[in-house]
């Protein structure tokens, strides 16, 4: 297939998968890449952003995407709408009594401006966000039923003075005290720099595995959110972060429970890492034996490795290559919640690795997330057996016709034999270009057929994290991740023509 099956219109897009037209979105402005990226001269959004948070807030779910509508067509900006929804968010859905469930509708939006700004299409590039919007609005209501929670303001007498804020946001957390936490990360946020405030919650965001890796899902998608909507917007959604990441789930944090322990183990292990170990070299043998120690060994036996493989000179990119296409192959043995959320969990604590700036938080994510697949492994036994399927199993197979055909017979395929259709994608992929074509057939399924957040969230860290695997890998990796992407023989979700309506 060639460079016009991305670069076409989202009409053409549509019916080459078999989906229909989009053409209506004509009706709404281009956005542009620089459109969906923070503008390093404006600091701040319009300080009038608390009316549109209320009009997200107030208005009825069937009627806010025509109201929204029309205010795009006014001048409403794209980032004025992500802000908008993001604090609306905070504010109204308690990430209690797990970080997930209707709590999804928060955590989702940076994944839906993920994709916005990966897709090609300059008006394609809505369709997320309207989704996301309408999401808002079904977890404001489960939030409601529940218990009707709304973030309190801050206890402004308890706020540490700007130089004891690190330390009494550090002891609170280690004693998981709510209100004298939120007391300091309010102190915090107002006194130091954005990286200096992510450092510590990129390691403290990876303590522990309760609600399935969503504290660290959480920790990178509101960084990578604020990056976008500004600075400015932070306190309410690093103060909901932190109460997120205080969520117990029954458990006591401070007994010896599993879920608690390979932090402090990997805390101390982390020291015996060599100097100089980003300086490794590329092995795939290493590689080949972490998957291993990551399919059938403990939480410390995969740390241990990690360790090992480091000290000997392999490269951090051979362990993550591991990793990430461990966390693929245990989807494709249960493509089910768990082990989804083993490739999300993945994705957010690679991003923080990468953004972390201090070498020993950098060290602690990798063997927390080593230990985190074994974790997740041992999780998906008790949801029922786990298929006996595996990436050494996964062989090519030549779809039916070239080009667009292929690609569409790759997604039609995948309604009826997903183990076929991983097998027609390595064998597309070995075609030069391909990979992108695929990539971009498999983003508009999810805007078209997508009827849950765990359709953006994943989708948008396996096309991303794609290109984060070394090239020997990334193919198995996609198409283990096939499993649970969408299929061209779905019901379309409706929110496409619920979209067109409200632009009519």
């Amino acid at each position: 297939m060639s460079d016009r099956f991305v670069r076409r219109d989202v009409l053409k897009t549509g019916a080459a998968l078999g989906l229909g037209g989009l053409g209506f979105l004509q009706q709404l402005p281009p956005l542009s890449a620089d459109d969906l990226k923070l503008d390093p001269k404006v600091v701040r959004l319009d300080a009038g952003i608390e009316p549109l948070v209320q009009l997200l807030e107030q208005t009825p779910r069937n009627q806010l995407l025509e109201e929204v509508g029309s205010r795009i067509k006014k001048g409403l900006t794209y980032k004025e709408i992500v802000a908008a929804l993001q604090l609306a968010g905070v504010r109204n859905i308690e990430p209690r009594p797990s970080v997930g469930f209707k709590f999804h509708s928060v955590l989702v939006v940076n994944s839906a401006h993920v994709a916005a700004q990966a897709t090609s299409d300059e008006r394609q590039r809505w369709l997320p966000i309207f989704w996301a919007l309408d999401n808002f609005k079904s977890g404001q209501a489960k939030d409601q039923e529940e218990r009707g929670w709304t973030m309190s303001p801050v206890e402004e007498a308890a706020v540490p003075a700007k130089d004891k804020a690190r330390q009494a946001f550090l002891d609170a957390m280690e004693a998981w005290n709510e209100p004298a936490a939120d007391a300091a990360i309010a102190g915090l946020v107002r006194s130091a720099k954005p990286e200096e405030v992510y450092e510590l919650l990129f390691r403290l965001g990876s303590r522990d595995l309760r609600s399935i890796g969503h504290k660290s899902i959480y920790v990178a998608n509101s960084f990578r959110a604020l990056q976008f909507i500004g600075w400015q917007h932070a306190e309410p959604i690093v103060r909901s972060l932190v109460y997120a990441m205080l969520a117990r789930e029954g458990s006591d944090p401070k007994a010896d429970a599993p879920t608690d322990r390979p932090y402090r183990r990997n805390s101390e292990l982390a020291k015996k890492i060599r100097a100089g170990w980003q300086d490794g070299k590329l092995d795939e043998a290493a590689t080949t034996t972490l998957i291993d120690t990551l399919r059938g060994g403990t939480p410390e036996a995969a740390s241990d490795q990690v360790v090992e493989l480091l000290n000997k000179e392999v490269s951090p990119q051979s362990i993550w290559d591991a990793m990430f296409v461990e966390s693929g192959e245990l989807l494709m043995r249960q493509p089910a919640i768990v082990a989804l959320h083993s490739v999300t969990t993945t994705n957010a604590v690679h991003f923080a690795y990468q953004t972390a700036a201090s070498d020993e938080t950098k060290r602690l994510l990798m063997l927390q997330n080593a230990a985190f697949i074994t974790m997740f492994r041992e999780s998906m036994k008790g949801r029922g057996a786990l298929a006996d399927r595996s990436i050494d199993k996964l062989k090519p197979a030549e779809p039916a016709g070239q080009g667009e055909a292929a690609i569409s017979d790759v997604f039609s395929t995948l309604g009826d034999n997903p183990t076929l259709a991983a097998e027609k994608t390595l064998a597309l992929l070995k075609q030069e270009g391909q990979a992108k074509q695929i990539i971009e057939a498999a983003r508009v399924l999810v805007f078209l057929k997508g009827n849950d957040a765990h359709d953006y969230k994943f989708s948008t860290a396996v096309l991303e994290d794609y290109g984060h695997v070394s090239p020997q890998w990334r193919n198995l990796f996609l198409a283990c991740n096939l499993f649970n992407l969408r299929n061209s023989k779905e019901q379309d979700s409706g929110l496409v023509k619920r979209t067109e309506a409200a632009l009519g």
